[in-house]
């Protein structure tokens, strides 16, 4: 196994980390609620007026933060190796998963695990053994 040292990026990686870590902080201090976006954006598309503030500034959040790391010289540019049909699938799955999780990877691992929630590590080990799995079936059993 090799690192690519070009994508190698793990100041930009640690910040990254503490920025979620503290926007996670801030969210449960002040608002009471945890930084779960599966639960953020579904509670957006169908929230009362009153709680659809926070949640449309957290998810525009989301979106203009590498919109203003690339204006400011940090291009963002994955490498995606799989085709719109592939993507669709995935997002399908991802999203049955988290229903039945009853949360996503933000929302029990991030936040779940730091509470000390025992349901949270048992679907994060599951998300995490899951894409292993994945990973090595795609790449080693099915992509050769």
């Amino acid at each position: 196994m090799s690192i690519d040292v070009e994508s190698f990026t793990p100041f930009f990686s640690l910040a990254g980390g503490i920025v979620i870590g503290m926007a996670a902080a801030v969210l449960v201090l002040f608002n009471g609620r945890i930084a779960g976006i599966s639960g953020i954006l579904g509670g957006l598309l169908g929230a009362s007026r009153d709680d659809s503030g926070w949640r449309a500034a957290f998810i525009a959040g989301l979106i203009g933060a590498p919109i203003l790391a690339s204006a400011l010289g940090q291009p963002i540019s994955p490498d995606i190796q799989a085709g719109w049909g592939e993507i669709i699938v995935a997002g399908f799955l991802v999203g049955v998963g988290t229903r039945y999780a009853s949360g996503c990877t933000s929302g029990h691992g991030v936040c779940g695990i730091s509470r000390g929630s025992i349901r949270s590590l048992a679907a994060t080990a599951t998300f995490m053994a899951t894409g292993f799995v994945t990973v090595f079936v795609l790449r080693h059993l099915v992509g050769g």
